[in-house]
């Protein structure tokens, strides 16, 4: 919040041009993977328009990704839990019969082959495996951590959720493998774990938090290292790049992951490309203006479509059809679409949602109490969030 007050997250605008989304279903489709439910229920308009618009599948190859709303399939209920969603949705697997489902979240920012993790769970024998990424062990309280059995490596002895004093990796002491959200299953497996699940009054219905302790208890449970995952076109800098954006900050910082020269994630890696909607718009454009004063970007991002006059943006990401007028300054920024910025305003760590403009000689990310009265969210970093739509008087 405030940037899912009227959107779903996975539809939350990311980099510029993209939609949290974009990153999940890139990756899939660029393994080969090409048969893609969306599971959907609050607020997903936008997140529905998008991959009606956005992702056009062949069906000459059978190929498709298709967004699947809350059905009511079994009463009056909504979904109650990532696996209830699974649950209630099983015929779509039914009507498919694969051998194999992959389940992934939608809203994290990385790149990932997932036709290797799958080679690797066919070979494992393991009924369930888990994508692990290796973070310091000073983050493990952040995470659903996943300990190795040392026995039988590969797979998964216990499934930690947000411990306080988690063990290092054997071979490295200061890491931990936590869950990346990103499961693949035996059809079958899938089918029977959910449907037990789903009988359990005390249960969460959660991916991470049930189904997998199931399969971990039965001794089925795998684990696909991160670090062995061979992306075409990645770099020792941007390798098994993972972020979980659910916090402002997080997501904040993510952006700030893009800007520099040689950034810590690259979306420019051609050979495994982000897709997104096409911006039917112009280029953007840097002008002096009316009154002759020079603007310049530094370590920015700028997307299809803006008009910046006279400004100085620097370590900022500017999405489509962003306008700013002479002498504004944007600095460590996130501008979604359509941001009007007014003469002579200015913008400092701040986060602004689609269609917010500034008028002339306005100020967001300057002054925390001032923001604070006027009801924007201030988060502890001091990162001021602008909600959509929001009009900002100097």
């Amino acid at each position: 919040m405030p940037l899912t007050a009227d959107r779903a997250k996975p539809a939350v605008p990311f980099g510029g041009q993209y939609r949290l989304i974009d990153f999940a279903i890139s990756n899939l489709i660029n393994s080969g993977l090409r048969q893609l439910v969306v599971l959907t229920q609050y607020k997903s308009h936008s997140l529905d328009r998008h991959i009606s618009q956005t992702w056009r599948m062949s069906a000459l190859l059978d190929a498709y990704v298709t967004s699947v709303p809350a059905q009511q399939r079994l009463g009056k209920r909504w979904f109650s839990g990532s696996a209830d969603a699974i649950l209630q949705s099983l015929n779509l697997i039914n009507d498919e019969q694969p051998d194999i489902v992959i389940v992934v979240g939608a809203d994290h920012v990385y790149r990932m082959d997932f036709r290797q993790m799958l080679d690797a769970h066919l070979a494992s024998g393991a009924r369930a495996t888990v994508a692990g990424i290796r973070q310091p062990t000073a983050l493990a309280h952040q995470f659903g951590v996943i300990d190795v059995d040392p026995e039988h490596p590969g797979r998964i002895r216990d499934f930690l959720e947000k411990p306080q004093n988690a063990t290092g990796l054997t071979d490295a002491p200061h890491e931990i493998l936590a869950s990346m959200g990103n499961y693949i299953f035996d059809a079958n497996a899938l089918i029977e774990a959910v449907t037990v699940d789903g009988e359990i009054a005390t249960s969460n219905h959660d991916m991470g938090g049930d189904i997998i302790p199931y399969f971990v208890a039965r001794g089925e449970a795998g684990v696909y290292d991160m670090k062995l995952n061979e992306v075409p076109g990645s770099t020792d800098r941007d390798r098994s790049y993972w972020r979980d954006v659910g916090t402002i900050d997080s997501f904040f910082d993510a952006h700030r992951d893009l800007i520099s020269t040689l950034p810590i994630f690259n979306l420019y890696n051609t050979d495994w490309p982000i897709h997104s909607q096409t911006v039917n718009s112009p280029p953007a454009k840097f002008v002096r203006d009316s009154v002759g004063r020079i603007g310049n970007a530094i370590d920015s991002i700028v997307s299809l479509g803006s008009v910046l006059s006279g400004t100085h943006l620097e370590r900022s990401v500017v999405g489509p059809w962003t306008l700013a007028g002479g002498g504004s300054t944007i600095t460590d920024a996130v501008l979604f679409d359509h941001v009007r910025v007014g003469q002579g305003a200015r913008v400092h760590r701040a986060i602004l949602d689609k269609n917010v403009v500034l008028a002339d000689g306005a100020t967001v990310g300057v002054d925390r109490e001032r923001d604070l009265d006027r009801g924007f969210t201030v988060t502890d970093s001091g990162i001021t969030i602008v909600g959509k739509g929001t009009h900002v008087a100097a």
